[in-house]
């Protein structure tokens, strides 16, 4: 079952990571499974990120709509820390433009996945729907 969750959870940030990259898989072997990204283990140190500057709030910060100066500080200041704390992955939520996606990615090496609702309902998984099961007490202890 741990096998499972972990399928399909990677699934779909190996779809995200694509754009960014090379070669994205999720390599099985007697071990479990495992991201490898243009042929190298990948561990994703991840977090979720967006940019709400003191005095506003997720509903009102409008970063995205600022000017390219300001953005471009604001992300520069930001990514640094990020970097610097060994952050490689961050889940955004959607607004971002795809050229604020690549601006991180070129000059800090931090890959974004960007979707609000990732996996919370379930996954398709090749071209099949997967509702995601929420384990039970009971399942939990006997797995």
């Amino acid at each position: 079952m741990k096998n499972i969750l972990l399928l399909l959870l990677l699934f779909p940030f190996t779809l995200s990571v694509f754009a960014q990259t090379g070669r994205v898989s999720v390599v099985t072997t007697t071990d479990g499974h495992k991201l490898v990204v243009n042929g190298k283990d990948f561990m994703i140190n991840g977090m979720n990120w967006d940019y709400i500057p003191i005095g506003t709030n997720t509903v009102n910060a409008q970063f995205w709509e600022k000017s390219d100066d300001i953005i471009k500080a604001g992300l520069d200041a930001e990514m640094a820390l990020l970097k610097n704390m060994n952050v490689n992955v961050i889940r955004q939520y959607t607004g971002v433009p795809a050229r604020w996606i690549r601006y991180i990615y070129e000059n800090y090496g931090i890959y974004t996945m960007l979707n609000h609702s990732f996996g919370r309902y379930g996954l398709t998984l090749d071209g099949v729907w997967t509702p995601l099961h929420f384990m039970t007490s009971q399942e939990r202890k006997s797995s």
